[in-house]
């Protein structure tokens, strides 16, 4: 077999405050055939998430730093090319953590065999993968129940939006939150919303207050910040805050202190809870069941965003900051 030759993104250097196209490199490589036990795989779609800028930063956390000079990594799903590996032939669709590369060779153990009849191939990176089990595993973890009412940040996103619609089908009252009208309109048209609002009018908590006046049980973090000091003032006693991320404060050079009205977990009994969706890949497959079922039957609908070429995935990354995806978002392949 000939080599391939395949690009790939690699971090040039490590951003201060919000990266800029300058901390990424685009280099070409050959890829040779794969040796006993690994698989060739041409990449197809792949994501790009906010949890990539901590790695962009030499600080250890949950996940190990980028290195430089080296290809970044993330979600992708791709084709299997040729396979030395039991259990993989050509054709089969794969997922891994190795995208940000048109081509790689891989052991076996790093890749997830999916089933090739969905479409698109991208919702294996969206609604049906990663980005949808964290929404599920976030709900459950709060333990979202029918009749709770449950504010989404960052509700047009790729976890928000189908946190929000997970949580419709529980029987809540859901409201969201968006950086424009027009994903205003997607939330409480399109995807079921019973309130939302646009953050970038100002005033939160008065916007919150109008959309949920009796209060809300459950709030789902994407955003952090002023979303989480809006999230605690209406927050009804016994309150449950499940902290999925936090995209408002990623590009902070010094963190930004903390919600000035903390103190209300005490008066008012919230729970608040962090999770990491690694720590629970054993739920995958009840997961996959679940949402397979309800994309099929049209109860749950997958947002992307796509952006075209491997080149112009930093652009895409980038664009993550400053509000441009709905839904998912994703670069192709081609």
């Amino acid at each position: 077999m000939p080599l391939t030759v395949s690009r790939q993104i690699r971090l040039a250097s490590r951003p201060r405050g919000t990266p800029t196209a300058e901390n990424f490199a685009v280099a070409t490589v050959e890829v040779g055939e794969p040796a006993e036990g690994q698989v060739l795989v041409r990449n197809q779609f792949m994501s790009v998430d906010p949890y990539m800028r901590g790695r962009m930063n030499d600080v250890r956390s949950y996940v190990p730093p980028f290195a430089l000079g080296q290809p970044l990594e993330g979600s992708a799903v791709g084709e299997v090319i040729a396979s030395r590996a039991k259990g993989f032939a050509a054709g089969d669709v794969v997922t891994s953590m190795l995208g940000w590369r048109e081509a790689f060779v891989a052991d076996a153990t790093a890749l997830r065999k999916v089933d090739a009849a969905v479409q698109p191939r991208s919702a294996w990176l969206g609604v049906l993968g990663i980005t949808g089990f964290t929404a599920w595993v976030g709900l459950n973890l709060a333990g979202v129940k029918a009749g709770d009412r449950v504010f989404v940040s960052a509700a047009a996103g790729a976890v928000g939006s189908v946190a929000g619609q997970l949580a419709r089908h529980r029987g809540c009252f859901v409201v969201g939150s968006a950086g424009s009208g027009d994903k205003v309109a997607l939330l409480t048209g399109t995807l079921g919303f019973d309130a939302a609002f646009n953050y970038r009018d100002g005033d939160l908590a008065g916007q919150l207050a109008a959309a949920a006046p009796q209060g809300i049980d459950v709030y789902f973090d994407n955003v952090g910040g002023d979303h989480l000091e809006a999230a605690l003032s209406a927050m009804r006693p016994f309150g449950r805050i499940i902290a999925c991320g936090a995209i408002s404060v990623y590009n902070e050079a010094v963190p930004p202190p903390g919600p000035r009205n903390l103190a209300l977990v005490i008066g008012k009994r919230l729970t608040v809870k962090g999770f990491i969706v690694g720590d629970h890949l054993a739920q995958m497959p009840a997961f996959a069941d679940e949402a397979r079922g309800a994309l099929a039957a049209g109860r749950l609908r997958a947002l992307e965003t796509i952006v075209a070429g491997l080149e112009r995935a930093p652009e895409a990354f980038l664009q993550l900051f400053r509000g441009g995806n709905t839904g998912k978002m994703v670069v192709s392949l081609g």
